[in-house]
């Protein structure tokens, strides 16, 4: 009974993961730059994404946690988002913003494109999660 409350838990937490990164990264970014100018966009990018990479650390961490016992591969890549994660909020946001204050534009453009890359590489794990754990 407790395996399955356990598995129950573990797909509605990657639920909330997926979805997040999926709408934060294709729609939120894009709603910004629709409506406002893009100056304000980037400040406001700037403050969201950290609270952002905090979500996909702490739901894939816990959907790791939740998953471990029952369903080993789903955990691993859980475990693979949240330890990539920490780098990318620790180290390549600050470098990204820095590349941008110092006008180093193809520094941007080459970490950004990394960051957007790694991003997508969540998203991608995390549906490989959902469908396995809603399989079970």
């Amino acid at each position: 009974m407790v395996d399955a409350y356990l598995q129950m838990a573990s797909l509605l937490v990657v639920a909330l993961l997926f979805g997040g990164m999926l709408l934060f990264s294709a729609g939120f970014a894009a709603f910004l730059f629709k409506y406002l100018p893009p100056a304000e966009v980037r400040m406001l990018l700037r403050k969201a994404f950290p609270p952002f990479y905090l979500f996909v650390i702490f739901s894939s961490g816990l959907a790791t946690a939740l998953s471990f016992l029952f369903d080993p591969f789903s955990a691993t890549l859980m475990a693979v988002v949240a330890l990539t994660t920490i780098p990318a909020r620790q180290v390549l946001m600050p470098a990204i913003n820095q590349a941008t204050d110092s006008g180093f534009k193809k520094r941007f453009l080459w970490l950004h494109g990394f960051s957007v890359v790694l991003t997508l590489g969540h998203i991608v794990l995390a549906a490989i999660a959902l469908i396995q754990l809603g399989s079970r």
